[in-house]
């Protein structure tokens, strides 16, 4: 086996990134504090193809240096919008036809592992590092998700946790 060198890889560039046919997902950020978590996001959207990533409230945007460092080019190629108010942005997806699922421990959420996908664009909304996803938005999910936990830990970062999650739908989505 021999490790692969960036030249051998093949990836697209940012022109055909914007072009090519993306994952009909669009990531919501919940007011999410840590801007290297936003990069993070960015980062793993571009590898999947992700259609959108909607920055909301306290959530850092680009261009921002912590952003840059953990994205390494990916505000270029993944389209990305802010709206102050989460509320705005879900409800405004829930009228063009997305399936609201809200990433988070709930009373009767569904596990990742055992859920049906639904069949029209998907929205995920991913929360703050402290306080999750708002009651709020919760309140206005069509579903809410969690990733089985074993550990003693309650939750995961959520840059690991939205890669997680990303990976099960785009898996999925794709046979």
């Amino acid at each position: 086996m021999k490790k692969l060198k960036n030249k051998d890889l093949q990836r697209i560039n940012v022109e055909e990134f914007k072009s090519a046919k993306k994952t009909p997902i669009t990531i919501v950020l919940d007011n999410v504090r840590s801007a290297l978590n936003v990069g993070s996001v960015f980062r793993t959207s571009d590898a999947f193809l992700i259609e959108n990533i909607i920055l909301c409230g306290i959530t850092a945007q680009p261009p921002n240096k912590d952003i840059r460092k953990a994205a390494l080019g990916a505000t270029d190629s993944v389209n990305w919008s802010f709206e102050k108010n989460t509320i705005d942005a879900v409800s405004k997806l829930k009228e063009d036809g997305y399936h609201i699922m809200g990433i988070e421990q709930a009373d009767k959420s569904s596990k990742l592992n055992d859920f049906t996908l639904p069949n029209k664009p998907i929205a995920i909304i991913m929360g703050n590092e402290v306080k999750g996803v708002s009651q709020e938005v919760i309140d206005i999910c069509d579903e809410v998700m969690e990733i089985p936990q074993f550990g003693t830990k309650h939750s995961l970062n959520i840059s690991v946790t939205t890669g997680i999650v990303i990976w099960e739908l785009w898996r999925r989505l794709n046979g």
